[in-house]
């Protein structure tokens, strides 16, 4: 057999094993056979590399594979499998969950399950809706655990409990894989604080790199003139970093820098993206282009949206061209996920970044279909 670094595939097979790592952070051999076992082959060079150039550190047992991605503060969502972000309740109950499960059993009903989430919440201060919102927010953090190998349907559907509330199902843990993914503990008075101190920005290289491969764009106002002096200095040898391992072509302009994945596959959510959501958030870039700079006011942008609505509502779905409101909020979530777009609370507004104009083309083109 050929060592990994003799055979003429292992460069191809690593950006590939990279690459899946990078996407699911946990990687379960029942999902992905043949990704795992990539990882497994190049684990050495995999774990190597993700440590000296991101300050990552990977564990590879007989099933899991998991990469801990330490050191940058990252804001983006947890998604289900259709991509939507969770709500802040399902991220709630689906915290509750985890700390309910993490010492086991390995085997637990759905009703014992509940019961026992409960207490936890009560211990924990949390109020719990009892409702159908709760039910729905609990099935949503199930099954969220049971897309990421966390946990296994043995009899009956967890689905169900959103229904009917008396409604039971058999679940087999994973509390080893449960427990990979637990935090520090950390005392912060507020979310922004506890981002800060997980924010690795002493080493900056490593830091530099991480935030190129996590973030769509980053902004040269999101640097010290220090930090970006050193990123524009070394920026060949990046390039090239995060091509080789990962099939990122890295994009630099005065506003920033980013690091594109031509085939998209790497991104939580792709843009320009079908649907409603994502036509009415390009549209949205034209519009506001439209207009030199500056913030919007969110009752602006409301406006806009019922507008596009009426005209799109043939093509659009029912239930978001009835709820403008809401349409705006999603399409404002979106570009601003994607660094496309920024908020702020006081005043509120919008605003568009420099990056949206990579999308300007498209949304100009799209206003006249």
């Amino acid at each position: 057999m050929n060592r990994p670094d003799s055979d003429p595939q292992a460069a191809t097979e690593r950006r590939s094993a990279a690459r899946v790592l990078l996407a699911a952070p946990l990687t379960c051999r029942e999902h992905d056979p043949a990704s795992f076992a990539l990882i497994r082959r190049h684990e050495a060079e995999l774990d190597r590399a993700f440590t000296q150039r991101l300050g990552y550190r990977l564990d590879v047992d007989a099933d899991t594979a998991r990469l801990y991605k330490s050191g940058v503060a990252s804001a983006r969502p947890l998604r289900t499998a259709s991509g939507r972000a969770l709500y802040q309740l399902e991220l709630a109950v689906l915290v509750l969950v985890l700390a309910t499960t993490v010492a086991g059993p390995a085997v637990i009903s759905l009703r014992d399950l509940v019961d026992a989430i409960r207490s936890s919440a009560v211990d924990a201060g949390v109020e719990l809706p009892s409702d159908l919102s709760g039910r729905r927010a609990l099935v949503t953090a199930l099954r969220w655990m049971i897309d990421h190998g966390l946990a296994v349907e043995l009899h009956d559907h967890v689905d169900a409990y959103a229904r009917d509330e008396g409604a039971d199902a058999v679940l087999r843990l994973r509390p080893d894989r449960i427990a990979s993914l637990a935090l520090p503990a950390l005392s912060a008075p507020d979310a922004a604080s506890l981002l800060a101190a997980a924010d690795r920005r002493g080493a900056t290289r490593q830091w530099l790199r991480a935030r190129l491969v996590e973030e769509p764009v980053l902004y040269r106002d999101d640097l010290t003139e220090a930090e970006w002096s050193e990123l524009r200095r070394r920026l060949g040898d990046e390039a090239r970093y995060l091509e080789e391992t990962f099939g990122l072509l890295l994009e630099a302009r005065a506003e920033g820098v980013a690091a594109i994945d031509p085939s998209g596959d790497l991104a939580d959510t792709r843009f320009p993206a079908g649907g409603t959501e994502g036509h009415a958030a390009l549209l949205l870039i034209a519009v506001m282009r439209a207009r030199a700079g500056g913030w919007w006011d969110p009752a602006e942008i409301d406006a806009v949206i019922g507008r596009l609505a009426g005209t799109h509502a043939r093509h659009w779905a029912k239930d978001l061209v009835g709820a403008p409101d809401r349409l705006a909020r999603r399409a404002v979530d979106l570009l601003v996920g994607m660094r496309l777009a920024e908020h702020r609370d006081n005043p509120p507004g919008v605003r568009l970044l420099p990056a949206a104009a990579r999308f300007a083309p498209a949304a100009a083109q799209d206003t006249l279909l």
